[in-house]
C-alpha cells in the first residue's frame, strides 16, 4: 500500500462514530435552513446508511452525563474552529494535473522521492514508510481534501447533537463548494490520485486517499434527516456519489484496486459498500459483503491471525491495525444487510476475530512487537487500542473493551 497510513488511520476513527446500538422509533427535531431559497422534502427515514441513528439518540439524551461530558465539550470546541475554516476546492492547487482541468482531483505518492542519482531526480523512487513532504503541499488536493473530510465529520456530529443552524450552514457551504458549484466542484474520479512523477500520473492505489468519502454521506443523511438541506442540492451530491461509485466500478483504476491484494482491497470494499448503501443498493451492498468471506478474509489472514502482507511493511503495526479497521467496518456494514462477516471462519481457518486474537497480546501489553515499526510505536499502539474498544463496544466483546477502556472514554463508542 502507497498511502499515509496515519491520515487513513484517522479515516477509520470517523467511521465508527456511533455504529453500534438498537434502531430507534424517535425522530429528532430541528429547525430548517432555507439554503438558496429552494424546496425541501422531509426525510422521514429513520435510519442511517452507515450509522446507528438509535444510538447517536441515546447519546445525544446523555451529552451531560459524565460519560459523555468532556467528549462533548471537545467536539464542539473542534467544530467551532471548524466554522472558521475553509471552505475547501480541488481548483485551488498551484499545480494543474494532465487533463488541463483542475476539478480533477491530484495527488501523489506519500513514499516516492526524487532520485538522487538522476539531475532531473526522474523517476521518483520508493522510500517505504517515508513521507515526502512534496507530495502534502499546496500543490496538490491530499491536504485540503483531509481538511474538507475531518471538518465535515466534526460540524455534521455538532449539528446534529446541538440542531445550531450555524453548523449546518457551513456544513453545506463545504459540500456545495467541493462537490456541486461549477467554479470550484472536483469532478466525480481519482484519475490523478498519487501518481510517482516521472512513470505515471496516477494510480489505483490512490483511491484509499478517498476513504472519507463516509464522512460525507453522513453529513448528507444528517442534513436531509433534520430537512435543513433543499431537494435539490441533496439530489445534486446524490448523483455526484452515483457517478464516483461508477468510476469506481468501472474504470481502470478502479478495476486495479478492486484486484489489489491487500489493504487497499479491504479498503476499497468498504468505499463501494457505504455507497452502495448510501445509494439503497442493499442487494450489491450485500453480495459484495458475502464475497468479503472468501476473496479478502481467506486470503489477507492466515490461520492464526496474522496478516502477511501489512507484516512485511516498514509500519507493520501501523498497517496491521488499519487493515484490521477496515474488516471491522465491513463487518459492521454486514450486519446492515445480514451478512455475518464478524463469526465467519473460512476454510483454511482464517477469521477477522483471529486477526484481532493475534494483535491482543500486544494491545493488552502482554508481549513487545517484534516486527518492523519505523513509525512511532506509542502511537501506533494507541490506534491498536482504540480498534479494540470499537469491536468490543460494536461485538459486545468484554475481554476487548477491557483493553480499549486504558485509552480513555469516547462520545461515540464505550463499553460500558
Amino acid at each position: 500500500m502507497i498511502t499515509d497510513v496515519c491520515k487513513t488511520g484517522s479515516i477509520i476513527l470517523v467511521f465508527f462514530i456511533a455504529m453500534h446500538g438498537k434502531a430507534n422509533t424517535g425522530l429528532m427535531q430541528a429547525k430548517k435552513i432555507d439554503n438558496n431559497h429552494d424546496t425541501k422534502k422531509v426525510n422521514t427515514q429513520k435510519t442511517l446508511s452507515l450509522l446507528d441513528y438509535d444510538q447517536l439518540m441515546e447519546v445525544k439524551k446523555n451529552l451531560k452525563s459524565s460519560k459523555y461530558a468532556s467528549s462533548y465539550k471537545n467536539l464542539l470546541n473542534s467544530a467551532d474552529k471548524a466554522l472558521k475554516k475553509g471552505p475547501f476546492s480541488v481548483v485551488n492547487k498551484t499545480q494543474t494535473p494532465v487533463s488541463g482541468d483542475k476539478h480533477d482531483y491530484l495527488s501523489l505518492g506519500p513514499y516516492w522521492w526524487p532520485d538522487p542519482d538522476k539531475a532531473d531526480g526522474l523517476p521518483w523512487i520508493r522510500r517505504d514508510g517515508e513521507v515526502n513532504p512534496l507530495t502534502r503541499g499546496d500543490n496538490v488536493d491530499e491536504p485540503r481534501k483531509d481538511k474538507m473530510f475531518d471538518n465535515v465529520n466534526k460540524l455534521s456530529y455538532a449539528y446534529f447533537f446541538t440542531d445550531d443552524e450555524k453548523y449546518a450552514k457551513k456544513l453545506i457551504e463545504l459540500l456545495e463548494v467541493w462537490f456541486l458549484n461549477p467554479e470550484t466542484k472536483m469532478n466525480p474520479n481519482l484519475n490523478f490520485a498519487q501518481g510517482i512523477p516521472g512513470t505515471n500520473t496516477g494510480r489505483g492505489i490512490g483511491i484509499i486517499e478517498f476513504g472519507g468519502i463516509s464522512n460525507v454521506i453522513n453529513a448528507i443523511e444528517i442534513l436531509e434527516l433534520n430537512n435543513t438541506i433543499n431537494e435539490s442540492t441533496s439530489k445534486a451530491l446524490r448523483n455526484w456519489m452515483e457517478r464516483y461509485l461508477d468510476w469506481l466500478q468501472t474504470s481502470e483504476n478502479g478495476v486495479f484496486e478492486k484486484n489489489t491484494k491487500n489493504n487497499h482491497a479491504t479498503h476499497y470494499d468498504v468505499q463501494v459498500t457505504s455507497l452502495l448503501l448510501f445509494l439503497n443498493r442493499r442487494d450489491e451492498a450485500k453480495a459484495l459483503l458475502e464475497s468479503v468471506k472468501t476473496i479478502r478474509i481467506q486470503t489477507q489472514i492466515e490461520p492464526d491471525g496474522k496478516q502477511p502482507h501489512e507484516l512485511a511493511r516498514t509500519k507493520s503495526l501501523s498497517y496491521s491495525t488499519m487493515n484490521l479497521g477496515g474488516f471491522l467496518q465491513l463487518a459492521y456494514l454486514g450486519t446492515k444487510v445480514n451478512v455475518d462477516l464478524w463469526n465467519y471462519q473460512a476454510e483454511n481457518g482464517a477469521s477477522i476475530q483471529k486477526a484481532f486474537e493475534f494483535l491482543k497480546p500486544y494491545a493488552a501489553g502482554e508481549k513487545e512487537w517484534e516486527y518492523e515499526q519505523i513509525a512511532s510505536l506509542e502511537k501506533s499502539l494507541h490506534s491498536l487500542k482504540e480498534l479494540f474498544a470499537k469491536a468490543g463496544s460494536i461485538f459486545n466483546n468484554e475481554n476487548y473493551c477491557e483493553i480499549g477502556k486504558k485509552e480513555g472514554s469516547s462520545l461515540f463508542y464505550n463499553c460500558d
